[in-house]
């Protein structure tokens, strides 16, 4: 096994261009630490068995959530954090584009348990490796 080295997320983003396509940078214990490049609309899904992590690094994050007492938008501008609870439809949206940094159990596929229709430029994918 090789000695473990510090990974620059800068570096990991700039190693990649599709959006909406993870790559999974390291993982801690049985999680999946990914980063993206987002822009435009994801697609409505939701995670039935486990929350959703998700730090904005750069430009800003829209997430559309379904929730009991309706439906409803939080903003995390760069430098915010935001954790989908398991089981809520939601929809991530980024229209100025943005990186993210998210942390889910690995497996996990992008587009949930439970989706729409997934339009072309979403990936739906468990996390690609970096390089």
């Amino acid at each position: 096994m090789e000695p473990m080295e510090p990974i620059s997320l800068a570096k990991a983003l700039a190693s990649f261009d599709a959006l909406w396509s993870p790559r999974v940078v390291t993982t801690v214990n049985d999680y999946d630490v990914r980063v993206a490049k987002v822009e435009g609309e994801h697609v409505w899904h939701a995670h039935d068995h486990t929350d959703e992590f998700f730090l904005v690094l750069d430009g800003e994050l829209h997430i559309a959530l379904r929730e009991p007492a309706g439906e409803r938008t939080v903003v995390l501008p760069k430098g915010s954090v935001f954790t989908v609870p398991r089981g809520t439809e939601h929809r991530p949206t980024a229209p100025e584009g943005a990186s993210i940094l998210m942390f889910e159990p690995s497996g996990t596929l992008t587009v949930g348990d439970r989706h729409d229709e997934v339009p072309d430029h979403v990936d739906a994918t468990t996390g690609h490796a970096l390089g």
